[in-house]
């Protein structure tokens, strides 16, 4: 393909529009459109256990008033 042609990316698709061949990139796709593709999952989880407890603070203390 000449250098004024390439796409972004690495991976296209093809597909043909009347008499035309049209090529396009793959467009990266976000979180939200891949969760709404996936199937739901035909099992359960497994039950888990309770943490044991520890004497250090949980790690979202204090974080809204550290100013980053």
């Amino acid at each position: 393909m000449p250098v004024e042609f390439e796409l972004p990316g690495v991976e296209a698709i093809m597909h043909r529009d009347g008499d035309r061949l049209v090529i396009e990139p793959v467009r990266k796709r976000g979180l939200l459109a891949l969760l709404k593709s996936m199937k739901p999952l035909d099992e359960d989880f497994p039950e888990v256990a309770d943490p044991p407890i520890t004497s250090e603070k949980p790690l979202t203390r204090g974080l809204r008033d550290s100013h980053w």
